[in-house]
């Protein structure tokens, strides 16, 4: 049986970065009757190792990373998605999504900003590559609205050309060696459809990802393209559950059914309430392609 992961702590609704706002207030109750379905396993985020965060962070970062309230949940946001990596590359789950408290994709080596605080898909990989095999390859689709500087300046610092980096964004830019690749979805918001357009450019990535033979696919999911919301490119409801079906149709066609979804940005405490649990629901059904 395939089996989906909910990795989630209780303070990511209390003390956190990006529920400033409040957005995960509806949470845990708001995926609690997805805990009957036999294939769904909640997982409590277990704090990360700092031996590993040492690796990937100065000592003056993580000293004030940990001085930081705003950070409160650092340790424990990334010690989720860490820990649903391992599990997931080790055929213990499927997929997972991982709630977080604070977002990773802004940390670099030796700083971070935006409601971010410890980058945790790179600490994820580093993690899975000591442990599991040291050749792993990744796929990393970034659909945040902000551009992901410390995800991107931690894989030139490693020199990591086993990552494929595509991040929608506020810029077109590709590196010579063709696995950092940035599309503009700004303009999106200025046509008629912001929907179709962006999940064109969706499409596009998805194709570029497709000639990268990898072991897992994450998707770093915001939902602050919303309309309405701070990062705002006038995307519906229904287009993030459209991302949703491109995204698991991708990873059974090309990840060996591996995917990962991280939360990223996002604000609104109605939209989290409405869409994560749908996004979890399409992770739990999840059939063989044919």
């Amino acid at each position: 049986m395939k089996k989906t992961g909910i990795f989630y702590h209780p303070s990511f609704s209390r003390r956190s970065y990006l529920t400033a706002g409040n957005r995960l207030a509806d949470f845990p109750d708001a995926f609690l009757h997805l805990l009957s379905w036999e294939n769904i396993q909640l997982f409590e985020n277990k704090p990360v190792s700092k031996d590993l965060v040492r690796q990937i962070h100065t000592n003056r970062m993580i000293e004030e990373v940990e001085s930081t309230l705003l950070c409160a949940t650092a340790y424990e946001s990334a010690g989720g998605v860490v820990e649903a990596t391992e599990k997931i590359l080790t055929d213990q789950l499927t997929n997972a999504f991982c709630f977080i408290g604070c977002g990773g994709h802004h940390a670099g080596r030796d700083y971070f900003w935006g409601a971010c605080c410890f980058n945790d898909v790179i600490l994820a990989i580093t993690n899975a590559r000591q442990k599991i095999h040291k050749n792993l390859r990744f796929v990393i689709l970034d659909t945040d609205a902000h551009h992901g500087d410390g995800t991107r300046q931690l894989l030139e610092f490693f020199n990591d050309k086993n990552v494929l980096h595509l991040c929608l964004c506020d810029r077109e830019w590709e590196s010579e060696d063709g696995l950092r690749i940035d599309f503009d979805a700004t303009w999106v918001t200025y046509h008629g459809d912001p929907d179709k357009t962006y999940l064109d450019v969706v499409k596009k990535a998805l194709d570029m990802a497709s000639k990268f033979p990898h072991d897992l696919f994450y998707w770093y999911m915001g939902f602050d393209t919303y309309r309405g919301d701070y990062g705002s490119l006038g995307l519906s409801k229904e287009c993030f559950l459209n991302i949703a079906d491109m995204v698991k149709s991708f990873a059974q066609k090309h990840s060996n059914n591996k995917l990962q979804v991280v939360l990223a940005g996002g604000s609104l405490r109605e939209m989290a309430a409405w869409l994560l649990p749908k996004i979890i629901e399409k992770l739990a059904t999840w059939e063989d392609e044919n």
